[in-house]
């Protein structure tokens, strides 16, 4: 313990028994100090949290009653702050101060100009400080600065502890924590040692103007009364102002929210307005039932203008393994509107869970079912533009060089234009897979297995049974060349049923004209080889890298009637640069490559020190010798169904960490004519942010309505200004010259406030779901949270736009 002092005071010589007493009453005086700087801390410093729980409970649970890992991990930090601060008992006590007198007669001690108290990681700054022993009271007086561990500071006038140091009275209090919030009140008190009360006080978030400190922040909350009780783990506040800019615009009279704490409180939700041309004025109210630390439920009605009330409840539970939610959802449309649902209640479930087993083994399950395919679209459950459903339950493994997966799926189209194939139910499809710890001839050996049955609203029914092995090695020479030899084994069982000749048929060499029903076996044997030789040069700054690629892949001519196995995981085929090189192009177990097959092409990659980097990737596929497995109608425009295939290019360009580009096309083999482009674009530059993907596919027999498409997606920010912004999105269909969905919208966004105001159209067109023009405003306070103001552009007056199909 160490105390400092003018150099007088410390030469004088003290009377026998009056240094006994200087020597208690300094130790006592800096004991008190110790608790003093506690006590202010827990009694004064919660304020901030205080105001951060208050209204942070109000809003982040509208759409999560159970807390998020970084919700829960705030309010631990928080709650931090109620806890008495843990100083070693060890740790050194500084105080130094111009002078300090000792008054025995009166039993004061007093530390006068520029005083200065350091304990463990605490600081007291003060320009006096009067230690009372016998009314037992502590006082700092002028410019009072405390500074706890966490960086939070806390500036006064005047401090005053009494009775044990529990109670106490701060004058012209503020605090302000290491994220600059902070919290201003005329005075401070603490009763009882669990009472806080502030008077006159404000609270903001927002950062302080360095020029001008006495302008007011962007936003403030004014309380004539905050009162903690802290046995009560409560916060009141009465006679509340919200202030933007320095001026009153909203006023509350009183409200009381648990204090941090408090993990989770019932009570009411922030509610929320909305409006549009079909569900008209809506307004929701959800009230959170807090009804354990590992449960709980939140029931949401929504009133609708033109569609009833639909009612909302959700159920979230955690255990030791695991955590699941249950969302039941209802409505009695009794004639609102013209649904396709079949009767007048309208409803819906949306669960999801998930438990481990053990450290290797977890399940669980994803479903969403409803008693029609748009209900959750009308009402806002889901996007608009969302086309399917697909539901799961799944059992997953994965230890070492072992990996299961069991899943049985459910899929559901959406649309009304789609087939009835496209409604399906997979129970269950098995995926394993092993590779062996050590070589086999030097090279890797794995198994993978796949079994499946399969069922669809067409009465297809295939059930299979698929095994491989597969077995590669790399080896190098001397000079750089990379050969890699690899070979594959695989058996396929199936049994089929319902499966009828349609129009997708192929050559006559390798389609059935009349499948057959019942089992179909397949075998096929792979065997290849892959050559690399890349090229390394380095001309100034830049590292270039051409790498030429070689494959030959060699299989049985044929592997029987393919026509015969339902395609229902092959279907969806984009030839280009990234499967140029798979030793099977497909991308499902229902269709296999025959034949033997070249693939030929070269790789070239530009890098610079920066990290800057261009790579181009082109190259073509020949079917050299057997059946050509993509030579029917289905793939006849995939760019694979003729002996030599299309060229497939792809560039791909970060120039910065800034931008990036990528470009994906495939061309015709004779004309060279682009048959497919994909573009895609990052920027974040200066005051621009921006993404832009481009898709330009032909025709494919069986998608799409067998039509071409041309589409445009984008989206971005301008930086008008520091804090203005200028927001757009768009989504184009450039094939009909449609418009699906698009926005403009303006941001004001600082360090503690977000203001949006955004127009928004959506054109799609599906039953019930009708083509919407909205106005959105949506504001944001840091700690608050956010509340949204919807408006659709016909509620003010605007036509609404045409419709179109899907």
């Amino acid at each position: 313990m160490l105390l400092t002092g003018d150099r007088e005071q410390r030469s004088r010589r003290a009377l026998p028994g009056l240094a006994a007493s200087k020597g208690r009453s300094a130790s006592a005086l800096l004991r008190a100090l110790c608790r003093a700087i506690c006590a202010s801390i827990l009694a004064f410093a919660l304020t901030v949290p205080l105001a951060k729980a208050a209204f942070a409970a109000s809003s982040s649970g509208f759409k999560s009653g159970v807390d998020s890992n970084a919700a829960v991990a705030q309010r631990k930090e928080l709650a931090k702050t109620f806890q008495a601060p843990k100083i070693k008992s060890s740790e050194p006590m500084l105080l130094q101060a111009d002078q300090m007198v000792y008054d025995n007669d009166n039993g004061k001690i007093t530390a006068k100009g520029n005083v200065e108290l350091y304990y463990g990681d605490y600081t007291l700054l003060s320009d006096s400080l009067v230690y009372d022993r016998n009314a037992n009271t502590l006082t700092a007086i002028g410019n009072v600065r405390i500074k706890d561990p966490e960086g939070a500071v806390i500036t006064a006038d005047h401090i005053t502890l009494t009775d044990d140091f529990r109670d106490g009275f701060l004058d012209a209090l503020q605090l302000v924590t290491k994220d600059d919030t902070r919290i201003v009140a005329q005075s401070a008190s603490r009763e009882a040692g669990n009472v806080t009360v502030f008077q006159k006080g404000w609270f903001t978030p927002c950062k302080i103007c360095e020029e001008n400190p006495s302008k007011p922040p962007t936003w403030r909350i004014r309380a004539g009364k905050i009162v903690h009780r802290r046995d009560q783990a409560l916060l009141t506040f009465n006679n509340v102002w919200f202030d933007f800019f320095g001026v009153p615009m909203v006023y509350v009279p009183w409200f009381q929210m648990a204090d941090p704490t408090v993990k989770r409180k019932s009570g009411f939700l922030i509610p929320s307005y909305s409006h549009d041309t079909q569900l008209g004025n809506t307004v929701t109210v959800p009230y959170y039932f807090a009804l354990s630390d590992h449960y709980d439920f939140t029931f949401t009605p929504m009133y609708t203008e033109n569609a009833g009330t639909l009612l909302v409840g959700d159920w979230r539970q955690r255990m030791a393994s695991g955590a699941f939610r249950v969302q039941l959802e209802g409505v009695w449309d009794q004639g609102f509107t013209d649904s396709p649902a079949k009767g007048d209640f309208r409803g819906g479930i949306d669960t999801q869970g998930k438990f481990a087993l053990n450290p290797y083994w977890s399940w669980g399950w994803d479903i969403i079912a409803a008693t029609d395919d748009t209900f959750r679209r009308f009402y806002n459950l889901d996007s608009k533009i969302k086309t399917d459903r697909v539901d799961q339950v799944f059992l997953e493994g994965l230890h070492d060089r072992n990996y299961l997966s069991t899943r049985f799926y459910s899929t559901d189209s959406l649309l009304f234009t789609d087939e009835p194939f496209s409604d399906a139910t997979v129970y269950p499809i098995i995926d394993y897979d092993y590779i062996l710890k050590n070589p086999i001839i030097g090279g890797e050996l794995s198994f993978n297995s796949n079994v499946m049955a399969f069922s669809n609203k067409d009465n297809v029914n295939s059930d299979r049974l698929i095994s491989e092995a597969n077995w590669r090695r790399q080896m190098i020479d001397g000079i750089g060349q990379v050969y890699t030899p690899f070979f594959q084994l695989r058996g396929d069982l199936y049994n089929v049923s319902g499966v009828s000749n349609n129009s997708l048929v192929g050559t006559e060499d390798i389609v059935t004209r009349d499948p057959d029903n019942g089992f179909v076996a397949r075998g096929n044997a792979v065997a290849g080889f892959e050559y690399r030789y890349p090229f390394v040069a380095t001309t100034g700054p830049v590292t270039h890298v051409i790498e030429p690629i070689g494959q030959i892949i060699a299989r049985p001519n044929s592997v029987g009637n393919q026509q015969d196995i339902p395609n229902e995981d092959a279907l969806s085929l984009v030839f280009d640069d990234t499967l140029l090189f798979d030793i099977d192009k497909f991308s499902g177990y229902d269709r296999v490559e025959t034949g033997t097959r070249a693939n030929v092409g070269f790789r070239y990659t530009a890098e610079l020190a920066s990290g800057a980097y261009a790579r181009a990737v082109f190259g073509q596929s020949y079917q050299i010798a057997g059946q050509n497995s993509y030579d029917t109608p289905f793939y006849s425009t995939s760019g694979l169904a003729t002996a030599d295939s299309d060229f497939v290019g792809g560039l791909y360009v970060q120039a910065s960490s800034y931008i990036g580009v990528s470009a994906q096309s495939r061309f015709d083999h004779d004309t060279f004519d682009i048959k497919r482009t994909d573009l895609g674009t990052t920027a974040n530059y200066g005051p621009v942010q921006a993404s832009v993907n481009y898709a330009d596919v032909t025709a494919e027999p069986g998608l799409a309505a067998n039509q071409p498409r041309q589409e445009i997606l984008a989206g971005g920010t301008l930086a008008l200004t520091t804090d203005w912004s200028l927001l757009g999105n768009l989504r184009y269909d450039l094939e009909t010259d449609q418009t699906i969905t698009d926005g403009l919208g303006l941001r004001y966004q600082n360090d503690c406030f977000l203001l949006d105001v955004i127009y928004q159209r959506s054109f799609v067109n599906d039953q019930d779901i009708k083509p919407d023009e909205r106005f959105l405003v949506n504001f944001m306070l840091k700690y608050i949270g956010s509340y949204a103001l919807t408006t659709s552009a016909d509620f003010l007056g605007t036509e609404s736009a045409d419709t179109f199909g899907p």
